[in-house]
């Protein structure tokens, strides 16, 4: 028969114990900070007029106000991140610059939700775009909902009253097919009285 040999455990001081359970909760306290802010980060939200927005990531300073004129690096598709790809600034090279008077209300209301250096989506619904005012030869339709994707390159404050006077007389039309659309003609079917500024205006 075999003799079992006791081994003394000794007991745990409730100092260790206590840093332990402070341990463990530092852990746990981690990972749920890390789960919100990867979840608040990817966050869409929709205003009062219906205008959904995400921020991928925040700018800096203060938001673009009406009377800024802004670079942006933009892409647009259609319904959502997943349609039909219908321009996109990379192609051309050179930035999209605009400003909130020069543009349709939900594109105008984005804007102004955004600082310099941040990126950003917007998915504005038909009736705050264009809606039944749709210029002639757009590669969209009433019913399209436009899912724009925008860094927000540069921010020329106060430039936008240069903007309108550098416009042609008689304003700028409806766009061409292929062209962005928050310049042209608004979703009240007239039109804007702004067109895409030089890009030197921006410094």
């Amino acid at each position: 028969m075999s003799e079992v040999t006791a081994v003394p455990i000794r007991p745990i001081a409730r100092g260790s114990v206590l840093r332990l359970w402070l341990g463990l909760l530092l852990v746990v306290l981690v990972a749920v900070g890390l789960a919100w802010f990867g979840t608040s980060a990817l966050q869409v939200s929709t205003t009062a007029s219906g205008l959904r927005y995400q921020v991928v990531r925040e700018g800096t300073g203060d938001p673009i106000v009406p009377a800024d004129l802004v670079a942006l690096d933009l892409k647009l598709r259609l319904n959502g991140p997943g349609g039909e790809l219908i321009q996109d600034t990379a192609t051309s090279g050179q930035p999209f610059v605009t400003s909130t008077q020069g543009s349709f209300p939900g594109f105008a209301e984005g804007l102004q939700l955004m600082r310099q250096g941040g990126t950003y989506r917007l998915w504005v619904p038909p009736r705050l775009g264009y809606g039944g005012h749709v210029p002639p030869g757009a590669p969209f339709g009433p019913n399209d909902t436009l899912f724009f994707e925008i860094h927000v390159q540069q921010i020329a404050r106060g430039m936008a009253a240069m903007q309108s006077m550098m416009a042609p007389p008689g304003g700028a039309g409806a766009p061409p097919e292929g062209a962005a659309p928050p310049q042209g003609a608004s979703p009240h079917g007239r039109e804007s009285g702004a067109s895409p500024a030089p890009t030197s205006n921006i410094r």
